[in-house]
């Protein structure tokens, strides 16, 4: 690692000294409430350090892939249509399928996903959280499936010069969930309900570890207050399992908002010596129980939702666009605003 362009900080954390690594990452927070009556709710907040010209993308079923790391790239046709936003309009990085599976994938500057040997198949990152919508219904099929690791990971270069380091989580409406981290060319996965809360470096092994610091001294008087991706950490964990239990959907989708949104990063913040802290550029909240995807734009007055069951996931229907870039803005359903469009082109990767 060029330490000129890293930070190392050493944190003590329940007698243990943890050393990790903040380097030119970018931010973003993922967390899941877990309410009464199958009531779970998921949000996602897309921190960088640019605006990637993310647009949305409903994608039907039966659409053939190839996972764009050269030739022997993993191929698959999509078993479920998906609604997703497009990351430069080279990658899928957060969606949700027609069975209620989100997957999203942030940034995780610690990700090494090892070298292909020539013979293993091989997935570019850009495609990697596109697979497991296309093909799986649930955490426990994705984790059975990708447990056995059936391509390797190539992360290229993205449009912005950041190397394409993530790691994904995965949830599904029974509220079960799941994080997938490799380091040091190994997969790590952490399966379970309990893993509602996800953000950047550290590791997540290490991150809970932080976690657990911060719920020994406990209390919303001792939370840390800033930006940093451990903090965001404690901060969304500590208010996802304080949030009141609710079934009643529109005070469970406002609760949920009101977390992302504060552990969001100012739009336009920029922290000197501190280039891994980035603005939120964007955040997407999902109800799982109804299919429903809503998405808050740092840069617009107003929230927009699309349900699922407005949007056509057949084989034989287009793939359609809604455009965001260009200051495009829009209130309530907006399903009816999707328009054909040529799908977009996964960013390719090297395998050699």
């Amino acid at each position: 690692m060029n330490r000129s362009l890293s930070t190392v900080l050493a944190v003590s954390v329940v007698g243990v000294s943890l050393v990790f690594v903040a380097s030119i990452s970018d931010a973003c927070t993922r967390c899941v409430y877990l309410g009464p009556a199958d009531t779970v709710v998921v949000a996602r907040s897309m921190d960088w350090s640019q605006n990637p010209g993310t647009n949305l993308f409903c994608l039907p079923r039966g659409m053939n892939r190839d996972g764009a790391a050269g030739p022997r790239s993993i191929t698959w046709t999509s078993k479920y249509g998906s609604i997703v936003c497009a990351f430069y309009e080279v990658a899928t990085v957060d969606g949700m399928n027609e069975k209620g599976l989100i997957a999203n994938v942030l940034y995780l500057v610690e990700s090494d996903y090892g070298k292909p040997d020539g013979r293993q198949r091989t997935m570019s990152v850009s495609a990697w959280c596109q697979y497991v919508l296309d093909n799986f219904a649930t955490v426990a099929e994705t984790v059975e499936a990708l447990g056995k690791e059936p391509f390797v990971v190539v992360a290229p270069m993205l449009p912005d010069g950041h190397l394409g380091q993530g790691h994904l989580s995965v949830s599904d409406p029974t509220g079960d969930s799941a994080i997938f981290e490799y380091i040091d060319g190994k997969l790590h996965i952490h399966h379970g309900r309990e893993y509602q809360v996800m953000t950047n470096s550290p590791t997540f092994d290490k991150q809970l570890a932080i976690n657990t610091y911060w719920e020994q001294v406990g209390g919303f008087a001792m939370l840390p207050g800033t930006n940093r991706a451990a903090d965001r950490f404690a901060r969304a964990s500590f208010f996802i399992a304080t949030l009141p239990p609710t079934e009643d959907m529109k005070t469970a989708v406002a609760s949920v908002f009101s977390v992302i949104r504060g552990v969001s990063v100012p739009l336009g913040t920029a922290t000197p010596g501190q280039p891994n802290i980035a603005s939120t550029i964007w955040r997407t909240v999902y109800d799982q129980k109804n299919r429903v995807f809503y998405f808050d734009s740092a840069a617009s007055p107003t929230v927009f939702w699309v349900p699922l069951a407005d949007l056509d996931f057949n084989a034989d229907a287009p793939v359609k666009k809604l455009t965001l870039t260009g200051d495009k803005t829009y209130g309530g359903n907006a399903a009816s605003a999707f328009e054909p469009a040529k799908p977009f082109v996964f960013l390719r990767a090297k395998s050699e």
